[in-house]
């Protein structure tokens, strides 16, 4: 099983705690660039900082700077989690990515593209029925270099929250408390609340948590379900990817030179954009999913208990 094998590595609790700690570190050097930016762009056109949500401060930055110096904070995390699986737990970036004998692409790419095909749908149909309320935003140099940034980056990023939350906190919760639902609630709030920052949240009010924990707890059921990440990885690539390519908003996270730009109220499209994804399509996916990869006994493998393997299996399990 994905969680169990997390038994045949070095798991002690502490070794999860000062992981976390070192990941945070990281992180925030990886945010070090953005501050000095921000903070010499505000000193050059003499603006105050303080109070101002994430969006306004990523204003005073040229869109394609921004947007790298804040997935640069990621690239640096998903670094150091690595060299902490490596180094501190003595694990492989296979075995914290999947169950089986090796990362299956194919599954990442299929769900990849089916979602980027599904999300791209979506802002397609949005913006045929409502073009009133989009800017047509594309200009092509700034455009290429922003494919050039997100294409290389946005991975990254999607990539460190998937190996912290649905790998390496998975893992490390399932063998401490020795069953599935603590790990799969816990990262879920954690991953949705991480969030409750972002400027989405001051602009739409606490409601938008229902979608990233929501969505938390989607791609925490893919994971658990499919033994591996692969397909939680290749989801949350695509969605964040394509977003950032076809449509930017002032009051969004990120701000970017895509292709169109959303001029609405954000607080009208609370049922489209919130309920309908976790509530309707989340499910009918998972559902789709099930029959294509053949998923059985969901309440054990959302909800069993995790034994700990003995030490002859371990042993057997090695010289094999």
């Amino acid at each position: 099983m994905y969680i169990a094998q997390a038994f045949n590595v070095l798991h002690e609790w502490w070794r999860y705690l000062v992981g976390v700690v070192l990941v945070i570190i990281g992180v925030t050097i990886g945010q070090i660039p953005l501050a000095i930016a921000v903070f010499y762009e505000s000193f050059k056109e003499d603006v105050n900082i303080k109070g101002m949500n994430e969006a306004n401060m990523m204003s005073l930055l040229e869109p394609n700077l921004g947007l790298f110096l804040m997935l640069l904070s990621f690239a640096a995390g998903l670094f150091t989690l690595l060299l902490v699986a490596k180094y501190l737990h003595k694990q492989s970036v296979v075995h914290l990515t999947t169950s089986r004998e090796k990362i299956d692409w194919k599954r990442f790419w299929f769900v990849f593209f089916v979602w980027g095909i599904i999300s791209s749908s979506f802002v397609v149909v949005d913006y045929v029925m409502s073009p009133e309320n989009y800017v047509y935003n594309f200009k092509l140099i700034p455009f290429l270099i922003l494919c050039v940034i997100a294409i290389i980056f946005v991975p990254l990023q999607t990539s460190f929250e998937e190996y912290l939350f649905r790998g390496y906190l998975m893992q490390g919760l399932g063998v401490i408390f020795k069953n599935k639902w603590v790990p799969l609630i816990t990262t879920s709030l954690v991953f949705g609340l991480l969030h409750i920052a972002n400027p989405e949240v001051e602009k739409l009010g606490y409601i938008i948590m229902i979608y990233y924990i929501g969505t938390g707890l989607f791609l925490g059921i893919m994971t658990l379900m499919d033994e591996g990440m692969e397909l939680s990885l290749g989801f949350h690539a695509a969605n964040n990817l394509f977003t950032v390519l076809l449509v930017t908003a002032d009051w969004t996270a990120f701000q970017s030179h895509s292709i169109l730009k959303d001029m609405s109220d954000p607080t009208e499209m609370a049922l489209s954009e919130i309920i309908l994804p976790v509530f309707i399509i989340f499910p009918v996916l998972l559902l789709i999913l099930s029959k294509i990869y053949g998923w059985t006994n969901w309440k054990e493998k959302l909800f069993g208990k995790i034994t700990e393997p003995s030490t002859t299996n371990l042993k057997i399990e090695n010289e094999l």
